[in-house]
Formats: structure tokens, C-alpha cells, sequence
């Protein structure tokens, strides 16, 4: 039984794909439900089915059978124009390639979701603020090629809160990374989820950045193992 507060419930999800005479199951029967507010990492081995499953959870897959609800809303039947509506203003990506747009500068990518999404309120002022919160106040005018690694998946990081959306997704946001700079990611990521309120659910093969989250779904063959509140969850509870 769902409640109210949960943000994500996903129901008897399964997605199959035929590859000519076989029909692979790439996810079979997931049922779990996210609070608002819960930091969920999602974690398996390469072929879990992890990454697919994210990719569903956002719109940007079909389902094969199954029920996905997003902050009240059923997406598996959506139109692709709906979806994307949804996806402006309810969800954030960081990815792990950073997906910045060459030819926009810093500031002009963190703002790109904002104009596509028609965000209501002080845009630019609000790009400028997330890039000083991360760091790059100074490098708003670079272009991605101008920055680092770990600098262009901050651009990403703001990219991603602009919009306020209620729900993060971000897929290994630390893989391209080194152990540096990924722990610089890590840290900014938390800070902002925790002062925006936002619903993290983010996809690993980490245990050490699995550990930060308030709960822990691990995959293995498509199906749920286990599905855990992690250490920060039962401090926080004891």
C-alpha cells in the first residue's frame, strides 16, 4: 500500500526486449515506493538492470508492463510531448558524462532547462546563485571545454536544481571521475539535495557512495535483492 508522501511508486515494473528470436528480461516485477525527501541509491552489478531502470523511472523509456507514478502523476501511458513537459518541471539529471552543451557557456547551460521549461521567477539570478554555491561564480562565462572534469559536472549539479524540481535522478555522477574530485561531487550533490528538499535517487556500483544515502535498493539479474535503509537513515532514527 502506497502513501500519500511518496513522491515515486513504481508497481510490478517489468521491461523486456526482444533481440530477433530471444526475449531478454532486463527488469522483472519491481515494486518499491521513495518518500519525498529520501536519498535512494541504487545499486548492482554491470547488467542489473540499474541504469535501465533509472531511465524508466524518468520517461525516457517505455515500460513493458507495469506502473510508474511521479509526484502523483502515471507516466507509462504519457505522450512523449507530455513527458517531456513533466520531466522540465518535476525531475533534474546529472549524468555521468556531464551533458553540457559546447557552444553555451557555463551559466548559459545551467539556464537552458529554465527557458525550456518556462520557469517562473529570476532565472538568471537564480544560475548565478547555484553557480557560486558550487564554486564556479568566477567561471560562469567559461565554455565546457574551458573547464575541468569536475568543473563541467558542477555546471551540471546546478544545471540540475534550476528548475526546483522535487525529484533528482543521477546516474554513477562521480564515474568519470577521480577519487578527488568525485568526493567534491558527492559532497556538493548532498549539500544541495539537503537544502533543497529534493528526492535523490541516484544509480551506483559504489558502496562507499552508496553509503551515504538513506536507503540502499540493490538489483541483481533484473530482479530486487535487497532493499535496505542504509547507516545515515538509522542514526538519524535512533
Amino acid at each position: 500500500m502506497h502513501s500519500p508522501a511518496d513522491v515515486i511508486q513504481v508497481d510490478r515494473l517489468s521491461k523486456t526486449i526482444d533481440n530477433g528470436a530471444n526475449r531478454v528480461e532486463i527488469l522483472r516485477d519491481l515494486s518499491f515506493a521513495i518518500p519525498r525527501g529520501q536519498f535512494v541509491a541504487i545499486m548492482g552489478a554491470s547488467g542489473s538492470g540499474k541504469s535501465t531502470l533509472l531511465g524508466l523511472l524518468a520517461g525516457l523509456d517505455t515500460v513493458t508492463s507495469g506502473r510508474i507514478t511521479l509526484d502523483g502523476t502515471e507516466i507509462q501511458n504519457m505522450r512523449e510531448d507530455d513527458l517531456a513537459r513533466l520531466r522540465g518541471r518535476k525531475i533534474g539529471f546529472v549524468f555521468q558524462s556531464y551533458q553540457l552543451v559546447p557552444t553555451l557557456t557555463a551559466e548559459e547551460n545551467v539556464l537552458l532547462p529554465a527557458e525550456l521549461a518556462g520557469f517562473e521567477g529570476d532565472a538568471v539570478s537564480r544560475a548565478r546563485d547555484l553557480l557560486a554555491r558550487v564554486g564556479l561564480k568566477r567561471r560562469r562565462h567559461h565554455y565546457p571545454v574551458q573547464l575541468s572534469g569536475g568543473e563541467q559536472q558542477r555546471v551540471a549539479l546546478a544545471r540540475a536544481f534550476i528548475t526546483r524540481p522535487p525529484i533528482l535522478m543521477a546516474d554513477e555522477p562521480t564515474g568519470n571521475l577521480d577519487s578527488a574530485n568525485g568526493k567534491q561531487i558527492l559532497d556538493l550533490l548532498l549539500t544541495l539535495n539537503r537544502e533543497e528538499n529534493t528526492t535523490l535517487v541516484l544509480v551506483t556500483h559504489d558502496p562507499q557512495l552508496a553509503e551515504n544515502a538513506d536507503r540502499i535498493i540493490t538489483l541483481r539479474d533484473g530482479q530486487l535483492l535487497s532493499d535496505v535503509l542504509s547507516t545515515p537513515a538509522l542514526n538519524a532514527r535512533s
